[in-house]
């Protein structure tokens, strides 16, 4: 069962919002005509229905989460501005020839609803009963996968990983073990178009400064200030960066924040602009030792039943989930495996041994990640099949040799890689030719 590189989904409706400038917001007072132009994108345009549709999207989704939503027309600029960058992804993406076809986009949708234990008739029964159209999501979703695999063509082929940068990377976690942490970060960017006057410069750092002292304020939320002011790409979940450790956020980030306490904020210069930092938690992890880098391995089993000519996708199905339900009553994981697996490790009743992060295909390692010790997945499927997963024990321990260089050289793609996303992202923004329409009706 090995991996194969796949296209991750991002989210499934709106990932993310950017910000327009205070001369731009002014501009959406009002989105009650719905049949207008608001912008063109080179030469295509935005809607006001489209952009209407989408503030409701955004606004649902804040509410949700608890984050207070922003003022109507600040709200819909960040909106309007997420759309032209989508739309710009897009153009740049069909100009490349970069194409998702129907089966790709079948096989996604699957995953989806496997992942959550549900056929693809069940899960589009409850993304209708939330009020989503059916064919708006598939084109939601083929259009993250169209900018999933635009990123890793403009990132691959600008991201280079030597042997020296290997090294270093190694001796930098070594020099890190004593103090080896986790950071939990969150942010509000304030972006610098790329050529900025030294004036314009100037202003985005006093901005950036203003909202530094408003988040250092006693009470202040950070989620609503990032909600409203962050020009990055996460303001709509609050600003939230989640759990990191050192190795997956930039250096410049990790040297900023590892002095400051909980709760403390800072501001950082990247070529993106200033960025706000706040430090929400800091957590030690196990160390590293000898310089190797330490890694989480999980032992594991599964059962595998695969979608053949002699059995039906809907077949195999019902016979996983009838399966888990035995479990589910007591019955022994093992013997099932063995009886029913179709996975050369059924003699073993299932057992994988000990998996690495990259050794089996993203969706069976994003299942195997959610679970607890001893706890049993719900189906999951991959294009081995269906699996059940089950979680038997979980250790931190140094990968050593050709290993832990491998996975030096993947956490240096992986922070590089979203440096460098960023940075094509900044340039593709600046030179797109984007015409406000928004006081037209």
């Amino acid at each position: 069962m090995l991996n194969r590189p796949r296209i991750g989904l991002i989210a499934l409706l709106l990932a993310c919002v950017c910000g327009l400038s205070s001369a731009q917001t002014t501009r959406l007072q009002n989105l009650n005509s719905l049949d207008s132009v608001v912008a063109v994108v080179n030469a295509e345009v935005i809607t006001r229905q489209e952009l209407s549709r989408q503030v409701d999207l955004v606004r649902r989704q804040l509410e949700s989460r608890k984050i207070e939503v922003p003022p109507a027309d600040v709200l819909a600029s960040q909106v309007l501005e997420r759309m032209i960058l989508d739309r710009a992804q897009l153009q740049t993406a069909r100009d490349g020839g970069i194409r998702v076809d129907d089966a790709q986009l079948e096989r996604a949708i699957s995953g989806i609803a496997s992942e959550r234990g549900l056929s693809v008739a069940d899960f589009r029964s409850l993304v209708e009963r939330e009020g989503i159209a059916w064919e708006r999501l598939r084109r939601d979703i083929r259009q993250e996968m169209i900018q999933g695999r635009l990123r890793e063509r403009e990132v691959g082929s600008r991201v280079q990983i030597s042997d020296a940068d290997v090294d270093a990377f190694i001796a930098e976690r070594e020099r890190l073990a004593s103090e080896n942490a986790e950071f939990e970060l969150a942010q509000i960017l304030v972006r610098v178009a790329e050529g900025a006057s030294s004036d314009d410069i100037q202003r985005r750092r006093a901005r950036a400064e203003e909202v530094l002292s408003a988040v250092s304020r006693p009470g202040s939320d950070f989620s609503a200030l990032a909600a409203s002011y962050s020009d990055a790409g996460d303001a709509m979940t609050g600003g939230s960066l989640g759990w990191r450790s050192v190795d997956r956020l930039p250096q410049i980030f990790v040297e900023a924040v590892k002095s400051l306490q909980p709760g403390g904020a800072t501001i950082v210069r990247s070529p993106n602009g200033f960025h706000v930092l706040k430090l929400v938690g800091k957590r030690a992890v196990s160390g590293l030792g000898s310089g190797d880098a330490a890694v989480t391995q999980t032992r594991v089993r599964h059962i595998l039943l695969r979608v053949s000519d002699n059995q039906s996708e809907s077949e195999a199905r019902r016979r996983i989930d009838d399966l888990r339900a035995l479990v589910e009553r007591g019955a022994d994981f093992a013997d099932l495996a063995r009886q029913n697996s179709a996975d050369g490790t059924a003699g073993r009743g299932g057992d994988l041994g000990w998996i690495l992060p990259g050794d089996t295909v993203p969706e069976f390692e994003r299942a195997m990640n959610t679970l607890a010790l001893g706890q049993t997945s719900q189906p999951v499927r991959t294009p081995f099949g269906f699996h059940l997963i089950q979680v038997l024990e979980r250790r931190q321990q140094a990968a050593s040799g050709e290993r832990a260089r491998a996975v030096a050289k993947q956490a240096l793609r992986e922070q590089r890689g979203e440096e460098v996303w960023q940075d094509w992202l900044r340039q593709l923004r600046d030179s797109t030719y984007v015409e406000y329409r928004l006081d037209e009706r």
